[in-house]
Parts: structure tokens; sequence; C-alpha cells
């Protein structure tokens, strides 16, 4: 099957949605509703995109930056889908526009029980970060 690759569009949120809450490891927060998706979007045009097969979306990444660093979140990929390489190509879209803005280096956030997606990032070549304990402040 043919897979194309455009931008993400607001429109996207349902489905990908969806997707991530069906999605072994993947945790959605306050910050994945619409609202939520449309001000990363907003603040990140560009950055994030989806693959699509006879009309239907079947993976999708959001990418952005903060000025200093990139942030890939949520990068999924319908199980029917999978070992196409589908997902490290809209990795490689994500990182070239983030990379375009002039930023070095991109990080991503991984549940350290998500064994699927541990293995992914590795087999990518990225590199584990173990000398830092992440931290957050919830609103």
């Amino acid at each position: 099957m043919q897979v194309t690759y455009r931008e993400m569009r607001l429109d996207d949120h349902h489905f990908l949605h969806d997707l991530w809450e069906k999605t072994p490891g993947l945790c959605i927060r306050k910050a994945d509703t619409y609202e939520g998706f449309a001000s990363f979007l907003e603040r990140n045009p560009g950055f994030s995109f989806v693959a699509e097969s006879q009309g239907q979306l079947v993976g999708g990444i959001l990418g952005g930056h903060d000025g200093r660093f990139g942030s890939i979140h949520h990068l999924v990929v319908l199980p029917a889908f999978r070992k196409q390489g589908i997902g490290k190509r809209l990795v490689s879209l994500s990182l070239d526009k983030i990379k375009s803005a002039g930023i070095e280096k991109c990080h991503i956030f991984i549940n350290k029980d998500n064994q699927a997606g541990v293995n992914f990032w590795k087999n990518m070549d990225w590199v584990e970060r173990i000398e830092l304990t992440m931290a957050s402040y919830t609103f």
C-alpha cells in the first residue's frame, strides 16, 4: 500500500487522540485535548506530520521546539502499518524541520515500561540519558 505524508492539521486530532489512547505505553494528558493540540500546532507550525494510506490516517508525530531544544511527542503508527518504515519517515520529516529552525538537539520522552518505544528509539540510534532525572510541576 502506498503511504503519503503531509503536515498535521487540526482536524487530525480526533483520529490521533483515539489512536494515542489505544497505544500501549503512551500516556494521554490534559495537554492532549483538542485545545492543547491546537495550541501546540499553533506554536510549532509545520513541525508535526501524519502518514496516510488510501485516504486514512495511519500514523503521526508531534514535533516542535522551544528555541533551544527540539522535542518529539506521541509518535504512533497503526499496528497493521508498523515495520514498514513509516515511523522512521515521520521522525525524519519532523527532525528535518527542527534542524532547519537552527536547533541542534532534540529530546523525546518515553515511558520506561513502553518496551516497543524504547526499542524503536534505540534502533534509531538515539541515546538514553541515564544521567538525568526528570521532574515536572503540574498546574
